[in-house]
């Protein structure tokens, strides 16, 4: 008998011996914009099931949600999973909020600015300040809002010059 229990992003993994199989083998699928990070690390699995995992991409237009889709599907039909459901849920909206805090130590060391938790509206206005992912300096500006995917924009440090990505928050 398969087990119905779940694992949702923010909660403790079930214990489903299904369910964490299903986790650990999402856990190892790359974003395709940003692999240095998992969809796990990234919150866009909001859910898994025994027979069924939940994603919700990282704003409604993201060019790579199909992308993502069919590499999780890749990844649960090598592994034996073909029976595996994946559903596409777009409410409630994906937020920054869900990135792991190892995903957004993942981001910083590659070099994008991970935005805190609970910043989401702040940054949206840019009423705080991006920390550098390379010196950790406050003292930086905004470039562009449109930066190498359309979920980031281009940042500057002013202390150590270098240009980078920072998570627009939502």
């Amino acid at each position: 008998m398969v087990s119905a229990q779940t694992w949702t992003a923010g909660a403790s993994p079930a214990r489903a011996p299904a369910v964490q199989e299903l986790r650990a083998i999402l856990a190892g699928v790359p974003d395709p914009e940003i692999p240095a990070v998992s969809v796990i690390d990234l919150g866009i699995v909001r859910a898994i099931e025994a027979q069924r995992v939940v994603i919700t991409p990282t704003y409604t237009g993201c060019p790579a949600t199909l992308a993502i889709e069919q590499s999780i599907r890749a990844a649960l039909d090598s592994a034996g999973l073909a029976d595996v459901a994946i559903e596409t849920a777009l409410s409630p909206p994906w937020s920054t909020d869900w990135i792991s805090d190892e995903g957004r130590e993942k981001l910083r060391a590659y070099g994008i600015a991970p935005p805190p938790k609970g910043a989401a509206a702040a940054s949206l206005k840019n009423e705080t300040q991006a920390e550098c992912p390379r010196c950790g300096s406050q003292n930086t500006e905004e470039i562009s809002r449109f930066g190498s995917t359309p979920c980031k924009a281009l940042w500057r440090c002013l202390a150590c010059a270098e240009p980078f990505d920072r998570f627009k928050c939502h």
